[in-house]
């Protein structure tokens, strides 16, 4: 406030805390160092927060990328992520996309078998056979065991695919089920995601796809985002981890040196504790699959939410107040644009709000149930609905707390509201230092976006 990044020319904006992302970060690498000595590659799903700053900073920290789209790999190589530390994953990948990522030695994860085709005609390869133009060792698993020189070598152990050279994979749904959010579950029986595990006659056609193409020497996995307990996402990586086993004795070789154990990991949104911790995955991890953390097997994650959501923090200045049938109601510059999810799903994603004064205090008073309200034309447009907090009055501000994924960074234009700007801050003695992650979106940007150079063209 002191600042004048919140004003009322500019009543939302987003933080993101610097320090708490290096945290994470930190604790995820170290959480899976203590239990292997095998390569670990923590790829950031670049879907819950794309902007290049964050993307830069956890580059810095030790985490490369995993992206899904060709604007997700823009935003990637623009923060200057290595193309071997960046996974391509997308269920409807081009063959444009696939050719590009092939050029550039990103690793790629198949979503199915007709991708599969796809990857062996961009390579050069016929399935059952291994005719690329690329060279190089084998999978990698430092024992002699086979070589390849198809389009891509595994990031298992003693590998070093070099330059130029992908690593490839096949996507596997292990349909262990659904958790608590059914849109969020990616391992159900009829998920759109990957190749479909426990259907008739699946198992032995993935086995036979991968003794067929000798290059593909990774398996991916991911159960869902946010609703899945720490048994059911070790479920599926346990699942994954068996097909490998079953695919490297009938290869008699280690063929599969890799195995993507994706994300997922939920976040707490109802304290500051973060839980369940990496390291509780990792530990849990060990437990229901050991032979993962044995050294055979090179890992790849792909968190997203759990890395971010406790370090960003949404605040809004509070414009009107009313009462309406008894009900106190707080008329926000934060709504639907930034929080979509919490505004259509309440119930599954219910946010914390604190209140502040119009200086920035927390504000004090006793606690009255009344409703938070955005600035979005339609009724359901609500923070939060019937939370108790201290009377709010017009110029107080109010925080959407543990908003720092899929929050403010994935804009929803509804009213041609303005995206907000993101502010990445310092704590320290000497106080708070701000710096701009994402300039607030003007009016003018608003109309160019929106055909503005163009208004004749349907006259």
């Amino acid at each position: 406030m002191e600042q004048g990044l919140l004003s009322e020319t500019e009543p939302v904006v987003a933080l993101v805390d610097i320090a708490g992302v290096r945290a994470s970060a930190a604790a995820l690498r170290s959480a899976f160092e203590e239990l292997t000595g095998a390569p670990v590659l923590h790829a950031f799903a670049v879907k819950a927060a794309p902007l290049v700053p964050v993307l830069r900073l956890l580059d810095a920290e030790g985490i490369g990328a995993e992206v899904a789209s060709p604007g997700e790999l823009a935003l990637a190589l623009a923060a200057g992520v290595r193309p071997e530390r960046i996974v391509l994953d997308s269920p409807a990948k081009t063959r444009a996309e696939l050719a590009e990522a092939l050029r550039r030695g990103i690793a790629v994860n198949a979503d199915n078998f007709q991708e599969l085709d796809r990857i062996d005609a961009l390579a050069g390869t016929g399935t059952g056979s291994d005719t690329g133009t690329r060279s190089g060792t084998g999978t990698g698993s430092g024992t002699g065991r086979g070589t390849d020189s198809g389009p891509g070598s595994g990031f298992g152990p003693g590998s070093d695919p070099g330059p130029g050279r992908s690593r490839l994979g096949l996507r596997v749904n292990a349909q262990i089920g659904a958790g608590a959010i059914g849109a969020l579950s990616t391992a159900t029986a009829t998920s759109k995601f990957g190749v479909a595990l426990r259907d008739e006659g699946a198992r032995e056609r993935i086995v036979r796809a991968c003794l067929d193409r000798p290059w593909l020497t990774r398996l991916h996995t991911h159960s869902g985002s946010q609703g899945l307990g720490l048994e059911l996402m070790t479920q599926g990586v346990l699942a994954v981890y068996e097909l490998a086993e079953e695919i490297n004795a009938a290869a008699g070789r280690q063929q599969i040196d890799t195995v993507d154990i994706g994300g997922g990991l939920p976040v707490n949104f109802a304290s500051d504790e973060e839980t369940p911790t990496f390291a509780d995955y990792a530990r849990a991890l060990r437990d229901a699959v050991p032979g993962l953390f044995d050294g055979r097997y090179g890992l790849v994650t792909e968190f997203g939410r759990s890395l971010l959501a406790k370090h960003g923090t949404v605040l809004a200045r509070v414009e009107y107040t009313k009462t309406t049938g008894a009900r106190p109601i707080a008329v926000t510059h934060a709504g639907v644009q930034v929080a979509t999810r919490t505004v259509y799903d309440p119930a599954a994603w219910p946010l914390r709000i604190a209140a502040y004064d119009a200086k920035g205090a927390p504000k004090a008073g006793d606690a009255v149930v009344q409703d938070v309200a955005g600035p979005a034309c339609f009724a359901g447009d609500l923070l939060a609905e019937a939370r108790e907090l201290p009377l709010l009055e017009p110029g107080d501000v109010v925080a959407a707390l543990d908003t720092g994924a899929y929050y403010f960074s994935s804009h929803y234009a509804y009213n041609s509201l303005a995206r907000p700007g993101v502010h990445g801050f310092r704590a320290d003695a000497a106080g708070v230092r701000f710096t701009t992650v994402r300039a607030p979106q003007t009016v003018e940007q608003i109309v160019a976006e929106s055909g503005g150079d163009r208004p004749d063209a349907l006259l």
